[in-house]
């Protein structure tokens, strides 16, 4: 079974690049790859992981009883380094990190005013060029420069195409036990196993131009009781934030609570929406790791908006993922 919530892997060695042949890749320090050396390279770097070293992390908690969880899998930094490590040699690769703390932010699950850390990782393959990105984790956290600094380098490594495939999970619902717990954690779907990527299986909402609601394949179904349907309508209220939540529920059902829908139909149609605010909102993470957070202001700004509260339908998500996926670099 896959771990769960950083859960140790009881009988793996040491995380390695499954489905991975390096054999013809050079990497030491100063070298330079030729564009076919360098076109292999990527492709390696691209392979997803072997499933058995996933982990998967409960993002999120249903609220009406129902112990139900949103789960996404992610991968321990030490899969990022070995698969570097057996693609490049240790002395192929660098990384260098920089700390600092921001002025206070208010923390929407409890309105409390937090500072938060700020961690900021230049990956340098070397050969290839450097990518930095960012990590952050609010200062009460007593691991919040750990996790920021692991945030930091794997976001970094996704910009060379390493643990990419990832960002395009946008959440699976599963049944929890009473410590919040997967009773299961859910099967991946090829295109997340080596041997499905290398058969050519990608991701089916890797276009740019899927669909946020229908005819889109997703990893969530819909459920088809009320109770089932309403914990994971609630529990996405944090994921598509409260102006997108409550615009959802005002246009699609007439009401501010899915409590108050009666129709099953409803229900099902308001699940749908949510669900496809959840996959633009993940799209836009993605493309803001690949641009930066700071190319966000101007693409609302000329969409005439000066703030995300200000994304209430699909309609206007779909316009500032569209721009903010067209400034982000393109993978050749």
């Amino acid at each position: 079974m896959s771990p769960v919530n950083g859960q140790d892997h009881h009988s793996a060695p040491a995380i390695a690049a499954a489905a991975v042949n390096p054999a013809d890749i050079r990497g030491a320090a100063g070298s330079q790859f030729a564009p076919a050396e360098l076109k292999e390279l990527i492709a390696h770097l691209e392979v997803p992981f072997d499933p058995c070293y996933i982990y998967w992390r409960v993002m999120h908690v249903s609220r009406n009883g129902l112990l139900r969880g949103l789960v996404i899998p992610y991968a321990d930094q030490r899969a990022y380094t070995d698969r570097l490590n057996q693609l490049v040699t240790p002395a192929g690769w660098s990384r260098k990190y920089t700390v600092h703390t921001s002025a206070n932010f208010q923390r929407g699950k409890d309105d409390k005013t937090v500072a938060k850390v700020f961690v900021t990782c230049e990956l340098s393959i070397f050969g290839v060029g450097s990518h930095s990105a960012t990590g952050e984790e609010w200062a009460d956290d007593d691991n919040a420069g750990t996790s920021a600094e692991a945030q930091a380098f794997k976001r970094s490594c996704s910009c060379f195409g390493l643990g990419r495939y990832l960002y395009y999970f946008e959440g699976i619902w599963v049944d929890l036990d009473e410590r919040k717990r997967p009773q299961s954690v859910p099967q991946l779907p090829g295109w997340a196993t080596p041997q499905g990527w290398m058969k050519g299986l990608r991701p089916p909402n890797a276009s740019l131009e899927n669909n946020f609601v229908a005819g889109e394949q997703s990893s969530n179904r819909t459920p088809t009781d009320s109770q089932t349907l309403i914990a994971e309508i609630e529990g996405m209220a944090e994921v598509v934030g409260k102006s997108l939540y409550r615009g959802l529920l005002r246009d699609v059902a007439k009401v501010w609570n899915p409590r108050d829908i009666r129709q099953i139909e409803v229900l099902q149609k308001v699940h749908e929406h949510m669900c496809g605010a959840q996959r633009g909102v993940r799209r836009l993470e993605r493309a803001l790791d690949g641009t930066g957070p700071e190319v966000l202001t101007g693409i609302l700004k000329g969409l005439g908006m000066d703030s995300l509260k200000r994304v209430t339908g699909l309609d206007m998500l779909k316009r500032v993922v569209l721009a903010a996926e067209s400034l982000a670099p393109r993978k050749t």
